[in-house]
């Protein structure tokens, strides 16, 4: 589960700022954050108060404290209510119902509308919301949505008020949510919408504009923009205000073509690229947040390659340790294309295994699921990057023989099988230059800058340039997978590299999302030792699905069982073979999953 999913994620995001400090000081109260942390993400109910949050293992009565410290602060700065510790709550309505008996009943009390402060995020969020015409399917991505609110707000939506703050008036986005104010749909592109509670707080707001701001709207369906005009300006417009039954017939017949339009763009059965200008961008290296030399020196990697002339921005990946992307120097260049964020992925991955950790992943098992995810990502050029490491865990020459042997075979699966291109260094500070190397390279190549393809240290057919377009996420859907789109159109055009929007790309190659059936059969078998992705891939070609591998199971007695997956695989090549060792250890957890 992502953070972004958590029941919670204004707490989570707490604990999780909490956790990062403890980290850094390597505070002996790293391992209450940790636990508290992963308590927090895993939990599915939705709280309203922190001091709920104490039923959970690992918070306790100091922490539940210092969220209740931490919410305040928030509500203050963004004006929103304060939410009651319900355990106040309830000894209020005990109180009460004891005085019941001597009293009459009173009548309850209307629930008050919500009514955000003035030129707060929620304000500002919930009157952009409002400029669409409520009898319609219209929506806004949050790059249009954060264009819209930002005039009607005081804070910025996309930056802190300072340094030491960690939100934007965009988390209030969380609160409009929780209260149903405003419901998302679409992936992996959300989409914003006002519900029926929504729109009546907005008709409400609506009320306080001054009568310069009550504009019509119109809808663009070339670029998917939201835009407004001044009410004096007539024809193929709605307006904001009440009357829609009264709107011209040419202007509604109009919108009814342009809704249509926007509803078959999500389900054609052809995706068409958008180009991109090579000046419009420059190549930004992107380092995972793990990729560090200790833990008491997390910034030498991005110092080193500073020094060289790269400038590496610092981010948690999904999948690889290094990428590269292509950041646009107008920050709102995406948003014509209603898209979010201004990156977008390029066709370029390293995933760095030192040594020591490579032996250790194919030993518990991480080289293939992370191989497998590689795979799953789209992106065409894995450049599988080993780091030399002396290996102490035992001296004797027979351990030392059996590591090489194990390396060798991985490094042999990954360039035959798998088709990367291995690059092994001598050190960290070995590798920082290669990517150095690699980012100049990339920069060039995509800024049409002619350099012989010879020169490339990878083994992509890589052209003394090459162009960018940008495949549309609102385009990727069920009839149009991403792998099968991006497989299609690369055979067609190699030379030119089709990417989607970074934020896009993360949703795709999350570790929980957007993981079909088959995905977590595989990673489920590849969880036993031994079960390698070939073998995974051949079982889950012989029983489809984890319910079909249990029923044949369920079919046989225990001793047949055990060689059930060995006498079924016979006919394979000698690498996809089960013996019958490996078969009966599959029998003993998937024979009595029934």
């Amino acid at each position: 589960m992502s953070d972004d999913t958590c029941a919670n994620p204004l707490l989570l995001g707490w604990i999780k700022e909490w956790l990062d400090q403890a980290r850094e000081h390597n505070s002996k109260g790293f391992t209450v954050y940790k636990k508290a942390y992963e308590s927090m993400k895993a939990c599915p109910l939705i709280f309203q108060h922190p001091s709920e949050a104490l039923q959970l293992n690992g918070i306790g009565p100091k922490l539940c404290q210092r969220l209740t410290d931490k919410l305040k602060d928030h509500c203050a700065e963004n004006g929103l209510p304060m939410p009651e510790d319900p355990r106040t709550v309830k000894s209020k309505r005990t109180s009460s119902e004891g005085d019941a008996g001597s009293q009459p009943a009173k009548k309850p009390r209307k629930t008050k509308t919500y009514a955000p402060a003035l030129r707060s995020g929620p304000y500002a969020l919930i009157l952009a919301l409002g400029s669409l015409d409520e009898h319609s399917n219209q929506s806004m991505t949050k790059a249009q949505l954060v264009e819209k609110a930002q005039p009607y707000c005081d804070s910025s939506f996309t930056v802190p008020p300072d340094p030491s703050k960690y939100f934007t008036a965009w988390n209030s986005m969380k609160t409009l949510l929780q209260r149903e104010l405003i419901y998302t749909q679409g992936h992996p592109l959300k989409k914003y919408s006002l519900t029926e509670e929504g729109w009546e707080v907005a008709k409400a707001l609506k009320k306080t504009l001054p009568k310069s701001n009550q504009n019509t709207l119109t809808f663009d369906s070339s670029s998917g923009q939201i835009t407004s005009k001044p009410p004096a300006s007539r024809g193929n417009t709605i307006t904001s205000t009440a009357g829609l039954g009264s709107l011209h017939e040419e202007g509604s017949n109009d919108l009814r073509r342009t809704q249509s339009i926007w509803d078959e763009d999500t389900e054609l059965s052809t995706v068409t690229p958008i180009p991109i200008p090579p000046d419009s961008f420059k190549v930004q290296l992107i380092l995972d947040t793990r990729e560090v030399r200790s833990s008491k020196d997390r910034d030498y990697i991005s110092n080193e390659l500073i020094k060289k002339g790269v400038n590496p921005e610092v981010r948690a990946l999904e999948v690889g340790d290094i990428m590269w992307v292509a950041k646009f120097h107008d920050p709102m260049f995406l948003s014509k294309y209603g898209e979010e964020g201004d990156e977008i992925m390029l066709d370029w991955i390293v995933e760095r295994k030192r040594l020591d950790d490579l032996v250790g992943s194919i030993k518990d098992g991480r080289f293939h699921e992370q191989k497998f995810r590689l795979n799953r990502s789209g992106i065409k050029n894995v450049i599988y990057l080993i780091e030399e490491f002396t290996v102490t865990h035992e001296s004797n020459a027979a351990t030392a023989q059996r590591y090489y042997e194990m390396v060798s075979s991985a490094i042999a699966s990954t360039q035959v099988v798998n088709g990367y291109f291995v690059k092994r260094t001598k050190n960290l500070d070995d590798t920082i230059r290669y990517l150095a190397r690699m980012t100049f390279l990339l920069s060039n190549m995509y800024s049409a800058s002619s350099f012989s393809s010879t020169t490339c240290p990878v083994n992509a057919s890589a052209n003394p340039s090459h162009t960018l377009s940008l495949l549309p996420s609102r385009h990727l859907s069920t009839s149009n997978p991403y792998l099968t789109t991006l497989s299609n159109l690369q055979a067609t055009n190699p030379s030119i590299t089709y990417g989607v929007t970074f934020s896009t790309f993360c949703a795709i190659a999350s570790k929980s999302e957007a993981l079909t059936l088959r995905d977590i059969f595989l990673k489920m078998l590849m969880c036993t030792r031994g079960v390698s992705g070939d073998k995974a891939l051949e079982i889950q070609r012989r029983w489809p699905t984890p319910q079909a591998f249990i029923q044949a199971f369920e079919a046989l007695n225990p001793k047949e069982r055990e060689t059930m997956v060995s006498d079924n695989l016979q006919s394979m090549v000698r690498t996809k073979t089960i013996a019958k060792v490996l078969s009966k250890k599959i029998a003993e957890v998937w024979g009595e999953a029934g």
